[in-house]
């Protein structure tokens, strides 16, 4: 089913399921186009791109072991290794927290960022491969929204309890006393202060270094 013009990619494939990865294969094959490697976890992504060296990688996002954006992440470290590597991420969600970093590598071109429901519109996905194989840069509509949303207030998912506990961070106060102050347990304290570090997309690390990047957050809003 290639159509006339299209060149055909070598491709490496990053995706858990292996009813979608199967499927994936298969249409991109129907296409004229190569899947060399498919694998299941980041691990194996990274060590498909450097025995293959692939036209272009196409990952999910969440993967195991904790299928939360590994997928993403390797995106991103595989692009800051090889420098013009095309990476199209799939995801059923806006992972923000290294969607902009992924987008902002290598000047942004040769990258892209698509929610899972494109793949239904085949033609559409097939294009996109292309695009982004050939240097372009495709992200989805909605994939955009909410990064422009966000950039207007990086605040604006947090509720009114979680402003006001961020709000008491900022004032340096420990999780003890913002729960003696709102008359709370030290543990909804610290379920509210992770919830904002997720809504922030403040990727796991050392607690006290994201508590300061969620209050210069909340001091730039």
């Amino acid at each position: 089913m290639q159509r006339s013009g299209r060149r055909p990619l070598r491709i490496v494939l990053a995706e858990d399921s292996v009813l979608l990865r199967e499927g994936l294969v298969g249409l991109l094959g129907r296409f004229g186009h190569q899947v060399v490697a498919a694998a299941g976890d980041a691990d194996g992504l990274a060590t498909a791109v450097d025995t293959h060296d692939p036209d272009i990688v196409v990952t999910d996002v969440r993967m195991p072991p904790a299928f939360q954006d590994e997928g993403l992440r390797a995106a991103v470290a595989l692009r800051a290794r090889r420098p013009g590597l095309p990476v199209l991420v799939l995801s059923q969600y806006v992972q923000r927290s290294y969607a902009t970093e992924l987008l902002d590598s290598g000047d942004g071109t040769g990258v892209g960022y698509l929610l899972k429901d494109r793949v239904g519109q085949i033609e559409e996905f097939v294009e996109a491969v292309d695009r982004v194989a050939a240097g372009g840069t495709v992200v989805d509509p909605e994939v955009v929204r909410q990064m422009l949303r966000r950039r207007r207030d990086p605040l604006a998912a947090l509720t009114p309890r979680e402003r006001e506990v961020l709000g008491l961070v900022a004032e340096g106060h420990s999780n003890r006393e913002i729960a003696r102050r709102l008359v709370v347990t030290e543990a909804a304290v610290g379920k509210h202060i992770g919830n904002i570090l997720a809504k922030l997309d403040l990727p796991p690390a050392e607690d006290t270094h994201r508590r300061v990047l969620a209050v210069l957050a909340f001091l730039r809003a």
